[in-house]
């Protein structure tokens, strides 16, 4: 991955609601700085001497909803998504001043009435994502972590964490994976998602200050050896 990459964010109201209306009208650049920081603290980790990894900017809020994933679905229909998502992407493209590489489609619900949130999805290297995150300025850092996650996929970066548990998988979905003892763990390695506490507990950061990019994610976007 080459920089400065240009990635805009095209906030939805995922629910409808005011409160996450208000919250949507609410968003400034400022409110992902901690994404642009993150990528470059970690390029500079990995010696990238690029200056500014990552630049976002904010489109005006979208009204009409994107089309979701079915949850489960085969790989046909999972392919059929994808090229609907590609389609409704390239007619919701408008963001002033820039041409963005990457755009993430971030629909937010209100935290009050919504106790879990579909999965988000970032499109393996189709420079796409669709992002459900919480209306909630408590939750802007877990919100960022999701974001950078996504993002960092549709770089060709892959999870490495267990499906069914979520638990990050050892080693390459540990952030300090020759830590010893291995638990807990201090950091979550961005694509394993959680902070492993244990060999069966494992938490999601606040915030990007609790997350690393690992050594295998660095090589599959381009930051290291494979």
């Amino acid at each position: 991955m080459a920089g400065p990459l240009r990635v805009a964010i095209y906030p939805i109201n995922g629910d409808g609601g005011a409160a996450a209306a208000r919250y949507v009208a609410s968003l400034t650049p400022t409110g992902f700085a901690s994404i642009e920081r993150f990528f470059d603290e970690e390029a500079r980790r990995y010696g990238k001497d690029i200056a500014r990894p990552v630049e976002i900017a904010i489109a005006p809020p979208l009204a009409e909803l994107p089309p979701q994933p079915r949850r489960g679905g085969t790989a046909l229909e999972s392919l059929a998504w994808s090229l609907r998502m590609r389609y409704w992407a390239w007619r919701h493209d408008d963001v002033p001043g820039m041409k963005p590489q990457v755009r993430l489609f971030v629909l937010f619900f209100d935290s009050a009435t919504h106790e879990s949130l579909p999965h988000s999805v970032g499109i393996d290297r189709g420079m796409i994502g669709l992002i459900n995150a919480y209306a909630s300025r408590a939750m802007a850092g877990s919100n960022a972590v999701i974001i950078t996650h996504e993002l960092l996929h549709t770089l060709g970066a892959t999870d490495k964490y267990a499906p069914a548990s979520g638990l990050p998988i050892f080693p390459h979905g540990y952030a300090e994976p020759e830590r010893s003892p291995r638990h807990p763990q201090a950091f979550a390695e961005i694509m394993g998602g959680r902070i492993a506490l244990s060999e069966t507990r494992a938490e999601i950061p606040d915030s990007l200050d609790q997350a690393v990019i690992g050594a295998v994610t660095a090589g599959e976007i381009g930051w290291a050896e494979r």
